[in-house]
């Protein structure tokens, strides 16, 4: 009924919110003669905040459009790659015509940053995705409002969040051959699961997941989040903040936790903060500070648009994560896709490399709740375990703005090349092939086999040469290439190569460019197809 009571007074109000609006823009037109009136810049101002108050907020853009790297813009293409009823996993693909930077970007790490879904859009990682496509390719979970799936679609609940999360991990190893993994806040504990399930039955885990500011163990350090969890019942939350979605949305009758009633409680946690810079917006509007209005904008355009949580979903996170605690008691059974009740087993990790965010001033995952899983990681070496607390840094300060791209960004990315690095000899292992300068042209010179190799060789054209004086030229050069799943091994013996490849060297499963190694002195480039000038 409240979720009703909601739309309607909605519906009344859209009349007074327009009405706001267009009384806001005719007081600060320079053209209008309300305009030059006394007092017109202070009434302007209050009708605009009268419209912003009252206004409802749809699921914002990313607005990427372009990244700049080292003073070259890549173009970015937002696309869909798998499309599940509650979830989108969206690639943010980049282009560019420069060779150089091209080749570079077709070995840089792949990453699944796993949005919350508590409440906000996974817009609200905007600053997250914008500031690592510099340096990776970067998938994100782009989760849908509850209120706009079919009641066909079925239900989803935290054992779902789970299979998705593997599908997605999945999805993304058999296109690069593995990739690392960011959670952000709520995800945390189902990204974990998710990994350690994966761990347990034998498959291929990530190279690296790293879990910033969630409640792994939501028993330390507890916030107004948890105790609210904590001092009510289970049967509370369900009598009290669950409610069918009204007629007018595509999943009418669907029962769920509604965004508005997220939202208020978000508000509620520093009512003061809000109201100050509301105040701030309306004295800002009257100087003609526009960099400040339209920073305040921004912010709550991000920060007002909410979305419906499935209810089963959002019980589930109550009863497993802030109640019974589950994961960390060892007690957390997930039902897999086939049925089957999996239990949840940290330990069984062995070759995720784990690195845990915090921030010193987070008033919603408390200090130590997020740094837990590197405990739980027993599996795990010391030296793959790291934890940063960004100091000065909240809640949304550890994923976004001044000290995320600062403080806790730097610290992420090299993490991240650092286990792409040292984890890597578990799927590839580098082969010495030695590679001898260019020989003459000769008649009848049989042409040499092409090599595809992971890495841009660079192409140097080579100077005329004698047989003799190239082979006395001749260096090893390493090219990394995939082998079947196997244990590090050291680098196998040179294979010399002189007018003719013996040897078959098998592509790894990323991005590849092709190293056209001919008999004949002239040596020229060969145009790239079109799907080459993207990564």
């Amino acid at each position: 009924m409240l979720y009703q009571l909601y739309e309607s007074q909605r519906t009344l109000m859209e009349p007074f919110v327009d009405f706001a609006q267009a009384a806001a823009k005719l007081y600060s037109g320079s053209l209008s003669p309300i305009g030059k009136t006394p007092l017109a810049q202070r009434v302007s101002a209050g009708y605009s905040l009268m419209y912003r108050l009252g206004k409802g907020y749809e699921k914002p853009s990313f607005d990427i459009h372009t990244v700049d790297v080292d003073g070259i813009a890549l173009a970015i293409q937002e696309r869909i790659e798998i499309d599940k009823p509650f979830c989108e996993l969206r690639r943010f693909k980049r282009f560019s015509d420069d060779p150089a930077t091209l080749a570079r970007l077709k070995n840089q790490p792949a990453v699944l940053v796993v949005a919350p879904l508590s409440g906000h859009y996974a817009t609200l990682l905007r600053d997250t995705v914008k500031t690592m496509l510099k340096d990776h390719k970067v998938y994100i979970t782009d989760w849908k409002n509850a209120r706009n799936v079919p009641l066909s679609d079925g239900s989803f609940n935290l054992d779902d969040y789970v299979n998705y999360v593997q599908e997605f991990i999945r999805h993304l190893q058999s296109k690069y051959g593995n990739c690392h993994v960011i959670s952000v806040c709520q995800p945390t504990v189902p990204v974990f699961a998710a990994i350690s399930l994966m761990a347990s039955r034998g498959e291929t885990t990530p190279l690296s997941m790293i879990m910033m500011g969630g409640p792994i163990d939501a028993r330390q350090s507890a916030t107004a989040v948890n105790t609210l969890a904590t001092t009510k019942p289970y049967e509370w939350f369900e009598k009290n903040v669950i409610f069918s979605v009204p007629g007018n949305f595509a999943g009418k009758g669907r029962r769920v936790y509604p965004g508005f009633l997220q939202h208020t409680g978000f508000v509620a946690m520093n009512p003061d903060r809000h109201a100050s810079s509301h105040y701030d917006y309306f004295k800002n509007l009257i100087k003609g500070d526009d960099a400040s209005t339209d920073a305040h904008r921004k912010f709550y355009d991000e920060y007002n648009a909410v979305l419906d949580m499935d209810a089963d979903y959002y019980l589930d996170t109550i009863k497993t994560v802030f109640q019974e605690f589950k994961l960390v008691k060892g007690t957390w059974e997930v039902m897999s896709v086939e049925g089957k009740p999996e239990r949840v087993m940290p330990s069984d990790i062995k070759t995720t490399a784990v690195m845990t965010v915090e921030g010193e001033l987070d008033d919603i995952s408390g200090s130590g709740q997020t740094r837990a899983a590197l405990e739980m990681c027993s599996g795990v070496p010391e030296s793959h375990k790291k934890h940063l607390e960004a100091m000065g840094a909240g809640h949304y300060g550890i994923f976004s703005g001044r000290r995320w791209r600062d403080i806790v960004y730097p610290a992420v990315k090299a993490f991240i090349l650092e286990e792409n690095k040292s984890l890597m000899p578990a799927e590839t292992a580098p082969v010495a092939v030695k590679k001898t300068a260019p020989v003459a042209k000769a008649p009848k010179a049989p042409k040499a086999t092409p090599v595809v190799a992971e890495a841009a060789l660079p192409k140097v054209p080579a100077p005329e040469a004698k047989p003799a004086a190239a082979k006395r030229a001749a260096k090893p050069v390493l090219v990394a290439v995939k082998q079947a799943k196997a244990p590090p091994a050291a680098p196998a013996a040179p294979v010399a190569i002189t007018e003719k490849v013996t040897q078959e060297v098998v592509t790894p499963p990323v991005a590849a460019v092709t190293a056209d190694l001919a008999a004949t002195p002239e040596i020229k480039a060969a145009p790239l197809p079109p799907e080459q000038s993207a990564a």
